[in-house]
């Protein structure tokens, strides 16, 4: 009886052992995936930073999402991440823009430019129609050259005679 709990206890000690290796080997090798995945961005956005019309801003740019990704801080392409910060960035504007803002940030309207172009332009297009004009009030005209203009009349009732 005493082998076999001696036994137990070795095999439990081996397999915690073995779990958390296997554990660690995983999260070692998904750092070293990101590492490597942020590398191969750097590198690609310094390829790109050869054609840009501002090289030396472009590259500070490579290299602080390099950083930033070494950090943890850099997050990945989010999609409703992303909606939600450009839905934010509407709030910032007065409300009769708030609304065309909201439009495109949805996908209405076109769009052009690219990033490396040095952004990309959203437009909509509201068209809006002006009220109908109010029709001119002609002040009435004396019917001869020489009478005046007919004065106002004052109001009833005000107690003078």
């Amino acid at each position: 009886m005493l082998f076999t709990q001696s036994l137990l206890r070795k095999v439990w000690k081996y397999a915690l052992g073995a779990s958390l290796f296997a554990v660690s080997l995983l999260f070692v090798s998904t750092t070293a995936t990101a590492a490597d995945k942020a590398v191969s961005a750097y590198q690609q956005e310094r390829a790109a930073c050869q054609s840009a019309s501002d090289r030396k801003e472009c590259l500070r740019d490579a290299g602080a999402a390099l950083d930033a990704s070494k950090h943890g801080q850099l997050t990945s392409g989010d999609a409703g991440l992303y909606e939600r910060n450009a839905l934010m960035r509407c709030k910032a504007l007065p409300e009769s823009d708030r609304q065309d803002c909201v439009r495109r940030v949805h996908g209405e309207g076109q769009v052009s430019g690219s990033v490396s172009g040095g952004g990309i332009f959203r437009e909509t297009k509201t068209i809006i129609v002006d009220p109908p004009p109010q029709p001119n009030v002609i002040p009435e005209q004396p019917k001869y050259r020489n009478m005046p203009a007919p004065m106002p009349m004052e109001p009833q009732g005000n107690g003078m005679r």
